[in-house]
């Protein structure tokens, strides 16, 4: 019997790596891997459409949705998440001791409707009353090379975003005294990114909240949130051709997941073994690290998608129904 063959890609990280070296393979699906740099990726696929099926920015694919881009469908696959206002980076010198004294500041990003972005913005005003208004924003990525780009990005009204020149990146800015903080910062260069330089290493440069564990651990306990930045995106030509393939990704890459909390639990219990480890790791590694589907995602989805709309990098509420494909609805 004849399988069908899919090209994809993505990041390779301990969730998705049993697909890349074929431990996982989905049923009926030949897979063609391309691990590559989450970024180009993505502007990649909204501008060219390189893959059947691709990691995708969850903001840069509601925005694209909502401006009627229809070739794409949202696969409920979250490869990544964090949370991402923890590790704001500062300048020890400019004074900003707590999330309030980002009022009024030079502020780098990456790229501006990333998720990260758009959920460290929605912490900073839900959390902390800090409005996206409150700030002034540098972005690194041009519009030739990026999701905004692709998507024909133009900053929301009343927000004051800042294109930094070619020959600049937001991590020399940042020594340079020309940026206060970064919202969002790689640290590694790329066909997309220009930043390489390690801030955090750097003695001139703190993390906002000196213990980044903590506050996410105070953010999840209050909002029941874990951010989602990363889903997988397919072609809507092949899913109405063949919608029997929507499950059965969906099914390999929770396999994948599988594995990677197994071996996740091992390496625990070796440490654990050694004494490096307290054994009250073990109760930490007995819920999954990932979960797929959008029954155990919808109040992050959702929240996503209301502070979007907060936002103004979508026009109105997106609904999940219109992102993600039909199948996956109740999983």
């Amino acid at each position: 019997m004849s399988r069908l063959k899919l090209s994809i890609a993505f990041v390779a990280n301990p969730r998705t790596r049993p697909i890349l070296d074929g431990r996982v393979e989905p049923d009926g699906i030949d897979l063609i891997c391309t691990p590559g740099n989450p970024g180009e990726i993505f502007w990649r696929q909204l501008k060219y459409a390189d893959w059947d099926v691709s990691e995708m920015s969850f903001s840069s694919l509601m925005i694209a949705v909502a401006k009627g881009d229809d070739r794409f469908v949202g696969l409920p696959i979250f490869t990544t998440r964090r949370f991402f206002h923890a590790h704001i980076l500062v300048r020890r010198d400019a004074g900003i001791e707590r999330p309030e004294d980002l009022k009024g500041r030079r502020v780098g990003v990456t790229e501006y409707q990333q998720t990260a972005a758009l959920w460290t913005r929605g912490a900073l005003q839900h959390e902390f009353g800090v409005a996206d208004r409150d700030m002034e924003f540098f972005m690194e990525r041009t519009p030739d090379k990026s999701h905004g780009g692709a998507t024909g990005f133009k900053a929301p009204s009343g927000v004051t975003v800042h294109q930094i020149p070619p020959d600049r990146n937001i991590g020399q800015m940042m020594l340079d005294g020309e940026l206060d903080a970064a919202l969002h910062y790689r640290g590694w260069a790329s066909s997309v990114n220009r930043s390489f330089l390690d801030l955090r290493a750097d003695p001139a440069i703190a993390t906002l909240f000196p213990d980044p564990h903590a506050e996410g651990v105070r953010y999840l306990a209050k909002t029941g949130l874990y951010p989602i930045n990363h889903g997988m995106c397919i072609r809507r030509e092949i899913v109405e051709r063949d919608p029997w393939l929507v499950l059965n990704l969906l099914r390999a890459f929770e396999r994948a997941a599988e594995i990677a909390d197994r071996e996740r639990a091992e390496h625990a219990e070796a440490h654990i073994e050694a004494g490096l480890l307290p054994a009250s790791a073990r109760a930490a590694l007995a819920e999954p690290l990932i979960r797929h589907g959008i029954l155990a995602n919808r109040k992050v989805l959702e929240t996503a998608a209301k502070y979007s709309l907060e936002q103004g990098l979508t026009p109105r509420l997106m609904r999940l129904d219109e992102i993600f494909a039909p199948a996956t609805m109740e999983v």
